[in-house]
Parts: C-alpha cells; structure tokens; sequence
C-alpha cells in the first residue's frame, strides 16, 4: 500500500546496518492515518530543518496533574490527524517485568484509543504511548486503571516515576532489594506522583550494587546505590584457579575461552585506591581503603563476593540536560541500612524536599540549587554531618574547605602511612 506523504529524506533512515524507527512508523501507517501524517510532518521537519510540533494547553486526566503531554502540531492544514498528539506516560512495573498478556492487552487498548505507537522506555523509565487526541485521554486512563490495574507516570514539576534495577530477582551482586523499595517509594509519595508541587521534576533511581546498571548517578536527584560496609568475601582457591587458567575472568578480550590471567595487569594495577596485594598465593584486600568500584569482583565473580553488612549509599543532584552538560550526583550519606519500611531514608527525603520547595527557583533541580546556596547549607538543612566522603579530593573542592591540621593525622600523615603499607 501506497503511503500518502513522499517521505524521500525519512526513507535514508533506513539504509544503514541498523534497525530504524522509520520502518516501524511504516508498517503501522496502512492501518493508522495518525503515522501516516507523523511520516508527513517529519519529512517536513527534516526537509525544513523545523520542529513543527508545540506544547501547548493543558491536558490531562480527572485528579491529576502529571503524567499526560500535551502535543500539538502547528500544520494541522497539512496534517489533519496528528493535529493533537498527545504523550502519555505509564508507571513500569517494578524493574520492568511483564507478562506477554499484560503487553498484549495494553497494545490492544493503545491501538484504538491512539496511534499505536510506543516507547519502551522513556529514559525515566515510564512505558511512552505516544500520539492521541484530547477527547481519548479519560476513556484511556479508565480502560487503563480499571482493566489492567496500571497508573500515570510522572510528567512535570513533580516525582518523576522511580526507576530500579533488577536488584535481588536476577542479580548475586544486589545489596538491596530494589524491586520493593521502588515499589514502596511509588505507593509512598503518590501526591508527588500524580500532582506537581516542586520547583521542577524529582527523579528517585535506585541500583543493588555500584554497577549502578540504571545510571541513577548520573541521571537521578536522589541516586539509592547499593553497598556494603564490611569486607570483600574472598574465595582464595577461586583466585588461584583464576590465575592458573582454571576459570575464565570477565576482562580482556579473551571472550570465553581459558586462558592465562594476569591478576596484577588486569586487576591489582587497575585498582584505583591501589587496595589489593597478590603475593603468588593469595589476595590480600585493604577494606579501609576499598571504594566498592567494583572492577575485581566483575573480573572474578566466582572468586570475589560483596560483603554481608549491606546497605545503600545515597547521593543527590544529579541530572543529564542536553544543552548544558551532565552533572554527577555528589555522595551525602555513605552508608545508611536500608530495610523496610525504610524510616530513615524517607524522613532524610522530607528534609530535601522541604528545603528546596522552601529555596529553588522555577525550574531549579536539586543538584542545581546546592550548587547555588553551595553544599554547606544543604547539609545543615538536612541535619547531616560534612564527611570527607562526600567529596572526591577534598582539600581542591569548592564546597567543603579541610585543614590538613585539623584532620586527626593528617591528610599527608594517611598518604604516607598508605604508601609505607604497600611498600612493605
């Protein structure tokens, strides 16, 4: 079948070795005159070099005031059935898992209620059905609560839905239960969800282990990252079999075949606080020093194991703009147990937010107003200790000033110490 828009520009997309959107926009256009026109006015945006799409309106559902995006496109003369085409944004479910019954039952009640087209995931996590008009909006999220028991993500100056990791269900390295504690957090903060009441969006991210498989450091303004603060459980026979050729490491390009393993290239000299030692026979880890990088016990998973005393470390400000460049999460509290029905981490959220709905500008993330009223004045908000932990090189950070001389030792008195201990 015919397309009705020449779409000359779009079908280049769809020339090189990967798979592209454009072909999947296709194959839904000869039973949906929405992609049909989506094909037109990309084709004149490409051929322009303009956006033809605004924000415009305010749309949503009944009680709430997030999760639905109003889109408009401002040639309806041309393109008559894309002249609403609204976002909307479904909460996932926990990590993201489904049953074929539940995907297909929510296709079957997107196609007829909207374009058809899909996004999984939006980078906050939240199933994207993308394009529909304004009179579909409430009979949608009714078939959407009532039918399948699913709810709106977060949209606006509100909680963004939280996102996890798989956590313990797939993961031996999870030092937390991600699944319930994002589970927890949704059911908790629905207000926050569901009604815009911040400066500007909030996004809670949370990962079982430092591998932070969901970039919550990078992308989140309250980063939940899984730890432990006692030892690394080490297998010494495992470390041996590993440096003989018994097992094969995760590193190099050695793919998954034995081969000989040098333990001090590929992870004692890779190390970044220089914490472990391998004498021929054993490895010997430095805890005090560890900085839960986690790169040994990916290297030798069969060897290495995260301790048993876990917990999470939390970190805030994070967010990834486009325009401005990414700005990483900064380290508050190091360790903090994290167990339901998780008191201390949500009484220390309520601080947070209480001082910066009280302190930020329009449209001010978190990370954004510490940089402004500086780190000090957000740990005093939130009754939290400063810590040479919270900062990388402490002495050159702007927030946070250390005097070697009041720092009991020394700054230079632990760099010597360290270097004497492994020169040993």
């Amino acid at each position: 079948m015919a397309l009705k828009h020449a779409t000359p520009m779009l079908d280049e997309l769809e020339k090189g070795p990967w798979p592209s959107f454009v072909s999947d926009v296709k194959r839904m256009a000869p039973k949906s005159a929405m992609c049909e026109d989506w094909l037109g006015v990309m084709e004149l945006s490409y051929r322009e070099k303009e956006g033809h799409w605004k924000h415009g309106g305010i749309v949503g559902v009944l009680g709430y005031g997030g999760g639905i995006i109003g889109r408009y496109c401002d040639r309806p003369d041309l393109f008559p059935a894309i002249a609403h085409f609204h976002t909307v944004r479904v909460n996932q479910p926990a990590s993201k898992y489904y049953t074929t019954e539940v995907l297909r039952k929510l296709c079957d009640l997107w196609e007829p209620r909207g374009s058809g087209l899909t996004n999984m995931h939006g980078s906050t996590g939240d199933i994207v059905l993308l394009g529909t008009t304004t009179d579909n909006l409430e009979p949608l999220f009714y078939e959407l609560t009532h039918e399948m028991g699913m709810d709106l993500g977060g949209s606006g100056s509100n909680l963004r839905t939280p996102e996890g990791c798989l956590g313990k269900s797939r993961c031996e390295w999870s030092c937390i239960d991600t699944q319930d504690l994002i589970y927890d957090l949704t059911m908790e903060y629905q207000d926050a969800l569901h009604r815009p009441m911040f400066p500007y969006k909030f996004k809670f991210k949370a990962s079982g282990c430092p591998c932070d498989c969901v970039a919550a450091i990078a992308r989140s303004d309250c980063s939940i990252i899984g730890t432990w603060r006692d030892k690394i459980r080490i297998d010494q026979e495992a470390v041996r079999a590993y440096v003989g050729g018994e097992l094969v490491p995760h590193a190099g390009a050695g793919g998954t075949e034995k081969r000989a393993f040098d333990i001090n290239a590929e992870v004692i000299d890779l190390c970044p606080t220089k914490c472990m030692e391998w004498d021929g026979k054993n490895l010997k880890i430095w805890d005090e020093d560890c900085t839960r990088c986690m790169h040994c016990i990916r290297v030798m998973p069969r060897a290495l194991r995260p301790g048993l005393d876990t917990g999470a470390t939390i970190l805030v400000g994070a967010k990834a703009p486009i325009l401005e460049g990414a700005q990483m999460s900064s380290v508050v509290i190091p360790f903090m147990k994290m167990e339901p029905p998780y008191g201390e981490f949500k009484e220390f959220v309520e601080k947070v937010w209480d001082w910066w709905m009280e302190n930020g500008k329009n449209r001010e993330r978190l990370g954004e107003l510490i940089q402004r009223l500086s780190l000090r004045e957000f740990l005093k908000a939130c009754d939290l200790t400063p810590d040479a932990r919270m900062v990388n090189t402490p002495r050159f950070n702007p927030y946070i000033f250390y005097d070697p001389a009041e720092v009991p030792g020394g700054w230079e008195h632990d760099a010597v110490a360290f270097r004497q201990r492994h020169q040993a």
